[in-house]
C-alpha cells in the first residue's frame, strides 16, 4: 500500500484527511511541520505531502532520497519551501495545488481591507481597553463610493473584485495577463492604480529578483493619503520598515497581512508576549499601531480550500504513480 507522510495537519483537518482518501492511502498525519528533527517520522513512506512554511531544503530532501521517497507534493499554491534544484538532482518528483477555492483568500483580504477602512481595528483595540468615545478617527467612508485597487488579478484576485465590486466600489486591476472580467471596471498601471485607490490588495507571487518588496516607500508614496494596504500574498512583497514608517507618519490609514518575512518562525508559535519574538519589524508592528491587522497565515484555512488541496493532492500522488507524471507536477 502506497504511504503517504503528510506534515502541518491540524486537529480539525485530520478527518478531511481521511474522508477524502478514495485512494486508500496508508497515511502519516503528522500535526507538526516538517524540520530537521521529525524528518525522520517520514522513513518507510514512499511519498510526503507539505504546506507552506514546511523545511523541504536539500538536508530533508537528501534524507528523503537516502530512504527511497521518490514524491515531495505541497498542498499549497506556492513552492518556495521546496529546494526544487535539489529534488531534481535527488531524482525526487515534486508537484503543487494550483488552486484551490479562490474566495478562502480572497474573503480574507477583504474583511482585513473593510475592517481597516472602516475603523473597526481600532475601535475594537479601544473598546476591549475600555475606551468607548467616539473619536473623531473613526469617522469613516463608504466603500460603495471608493476605489479598490487589485495587484495580480488572478483567481484569487478576481475574485476580492467580485466582492468589492458587489458592495458597489470601483475595482481597479493591474496584471500582465488582462482577463475580461465583469467585477473589474479597468486595468490600469501599477503607479495609476497606487494613486487612485483607497484599498490596496496584493496577490501576486514572490519571484525572488523579481517581487521583493514590490511595496516600498516610493509605493507607499504614491498612495492617497490614509489608503489602506492588504497582503495575503508573501512577506517578501512588502517592505514591512516602509509600512512602519508609513503608519508612525500617518500616511498609511492600516495595514492587513495575513503573511510575514520568517513567518516560519512566527507563526503555529505561542509566545508568551510579543516581545519574545525575534523579528523586531514585526514586534513594533504589533506593539505601535491599532490599525495594522495581522493574522496567521489562515487565509487558505476554509473547508472549501482544504477539500481541494486534499482532493488534487490525492490526484497528483495517484497521477504520478500510475503514469509518471502529473499535470500539476513542477
Amino acid at each position: 500500500m502506497f504511504k503517504i507522510t503528510a506534515y502541518g495537519v491540524r486537529p480539525v483537518e485530520v478527518s478531511y484527511f481521511k474522508d477524502l482518501n478514495k485512494y486508500d492511502y496508508e497515511l502519516n498525519l503528522v500535526s507538526e511541520m516538517l524540520d530537521h528533527e521529525n524528518a525522520i517520522d517520514s522513513k518507510g513512506s514512499d511519498g510526503v505531502l507539505v504546506r507552506g512554511n514546511c523545511l523541504a531544503d536539500r538536508d530533508n530532501l537528501q534524507k528523503f532520497a537516502d530512504w527511497g521517497i521518490k514524491y515531495v507534493f505541497t498542498r499549497t499554491v506556492g513552492y518556495d519551501h521546496i529546494d526544487l534544484k535539489a529534488a531534481k538532482e535527488l531524482g525526487i518528483k515534486v508537484a503543487r495545488v494550483p488552486g484551490y477555492s479562490p474566495y478562502a483568500v480572497a474573503e480574507l483580504a477583504m474583511t482585513l481591507g473593510m475592517s481597516l477602512f472602516r475603523k473597526v481595528a481600532s475601535e475594537i483595540n479601544a473598546t476591549h481597553d475600555g475606551d468607548f468615545i467616539v473619536n473623531d478617527s473613526y469617522f469613516s467612508r463608504e466603500i460603495h463610493s471608493g476605489t479598490v485597487g487589485i495587484i495580480g488579478a488572478g483567481r484569487i484576485g478576481r475574485a476580492e473584485a467580485s466582492l468589492y465590486s458587489g458592495m458597489g466600489a470601483t475595482v481597479l486591476a493591474n496584471d500582465g495577463h488582462k482577463v475580461d472580467a465583469p467585477e473589474i471596471d479597468e486595468y490600469v498601471p501599477i503607479n495609476e492604480l497606487l494613486k487612485r485607490s483607497d484599498i490596496v490588495s496584493l496577490h501576486v507571487p514572490y519571484i525572488k529578483g523579481e517581487t521583493d518588496n514590490l511595496i516600498s516607500t516610493d509605493q507607499i508614496n504614491m498612495m492617497k493619503d490614509d489608503a489602506i494596504l492588504v497582503n495575503t500574498a508573501r512577506g517578501q512583497v512588502v517592505d514591512l520598515k516602509a509600512v512602519d514608517d508609513a503608519l508612525s507618519a500617518g500616511k498609511l490609514g492600516g495595514y492587513g497581512a495575513d503573511v510575514l518575512i520568517d513567518e516560519s518562525n512566527i507563526f503555529g508559535h505561542e509566545f508568551k508576549s510579543v516581545n519574545d519574538i525575534k523579528n523586531q519589524e514585526v514586534v513594533g508592528l504589533m506593539k505601535k499601531y491599532p490599525n495594522a491587522i495581522v493574522t496567521p497565515h489562515v487565509g487558505s484555512f476554509t473547508e472549501p480550500a482544504l477539500t481541494d488541496m486534499i482532493t488534487v493532492s490525492y490526484d497528483n500522488f495517484h497521477e504520478m504513480v500510475t503514469t509518471g507524471k502529473s499535470k500539476n507536477e513542477i
